[in-house]
């Protein structure tokens, strides 16, 4: 498991299983903490809502392991969401896009979008893999309340109502991923996040100058 202390390891053996049967867990992102389960067991989406106290009005971001898993949530890329993902992924970028029929509809709130990330922490990556599929990925705390940075705060806000939390220190990031809704014409900033807007923007307008009839 990479660099990860015995310790750590132990943990995250753990929280494999416990996603694998259907639980909860609280881990380390590259942003906040994030608490999850498997993207496509719909008792586990209920039981982050119910926990979040989260509106079921707001859908359910989606943690991916690497770009080859996209198709599994996702019914179609768009170019510009591709140029985004090579340039912010694995990063704090989540990108909104067409849900594929297959993906619980209790994770797009009964939506046809969902919202997907590739993040740039070891941890969730290892549970993805060892899950062998997408993870649910929403902060790990009460909805309205702050997103979680250190696993004492995961701690006081959700407590014995999670399976597992796994203490890796403080997020490196301490802010949530920029959401960026690419499902029309063009790219919409839906919250702002770790990644400035001037960086999206840029980008945006790199592609859009690339594309550009001669």
């Amino acid at each position: 498991m990479g660099n990860l202390s015995r310790e750590i390891a132990l943990q995250v053996d753990r929280a494999i299983e416990i996603i694998k049967a259907g639980g909860i867990v609280a881990f380390p992102t590259d942003t906040v903490y994030g608490l999850g389960g498997d993207a496509f067991n719909s008792e586990a989406a209920e039981r982050i809502y119910r926990v979040k106290q989260r509106p079921r009005s707001l859908p359910l971001p989606v943690l991916l392991a690497d770009s080859t898993q996209v198709d599994a949530v996702v019914d179609f890329t768009p170019e510009i969401a591709r140029f985004l993902m090579k340039r912010f992924w694995p990063g704090g970028l989540t990108l909104v896009l067409p849900k594929r029929a297959s993906l619980p509809e209790i994770i797009s709130a009964g939506g046809d979008k969902v919202a997907i990330r590739i993040p740039n922490h070891v941890v969730p990556l290892i549970l993805i893999h060892g899950l062998g599929a997408p993870i649910i990925g929403t902060s790990a705390n009460i909805s309205d309340k702050p997103s979680p940075v250190t696993a004492q705060e995961v701690e006081q806000q959700l407590g014995s109502e999670i399976d597992l939390i796994i203490n890796m220190g403080r997020c490196p990031g301490g802010l949530e991923s920029t959401v960026v809704d690419v499902t029309g014409e063009t790219p919409v900033i839906l919250r702002q996040g770790i990644i400035p807007e001037d960086e999206i923007k840029r980008a945006c307008q790199e592609y859009a100058n690339a594309h550009l009839s001669p």
